[in-house]
């Protein structure tokens, strides 16, 4: 059965980042959208896909280290 939601801990593995790096983003308002289900907290598969694209378009337009953009 595919996946509807990730767990924090799910989201992290998937995406390659931190617990602390997530909740860091949720505290900045810059985190995936959340959901909670009782005392678990998810990210629906589309919020995930939602926040890569808003790092995707925010990674585009940042200048890198050194002036430079890949």
């Amino acid at each position: 059965m595919p996946t509807s939601a990730y767990s924090i801990v799910e989201f992290c593995r998937a995406h390659g980042v931190s617990r602390a790096f997530v909740y860091a983003l949720l505290k900045r308002g810059e985190g995936p959208a959340i959901m909670k289900a009782g005392r678990r907290t998810l990210v629906s598969v589309e919020a995930a896909a939602e926040w890569r694209r808003r790092m995707e378009a925010l990674a585009s337009t940042k200048p890198l280290q050194g002036g430079r953009r890949s």
